[in-house]
């Protein structure tokens, strides 16, 4: 997925057969959230403030993995 203009969230990915949303924040890090439905993903995605989306509706509901160590 493209990069998102926001001042916390810089990228989002999804992968749809796992169900697991992946975060990239401006600091860098990245995130994994489990089990996070589709409809989920898509409102993320869509939303007028995605840091406000983000905490809102995903940090503190899923599970999650992070930071990820990202090989370049």
């Amino acid at each position: 997925m493209p990069h998102v203009q926001s001042e916390a969230v810089a990228q989002i990915e999804y992968d749809a057969p796992s169900r697991t949303l992946f975060v990239r924040f401006t600091s860098g890090e990245w995130y994994s959230y489990f089990d996070v439905p589709p409809c989920v993903c898509a409102a993320f995605e869509a939303a007028d403030s995605h840091g406000r989306f983000f905490q809102d509706h995903i940090r503190d509901r899923y599970a999650y993995k992070g930071p990820l160590e990202v090989s370049a």
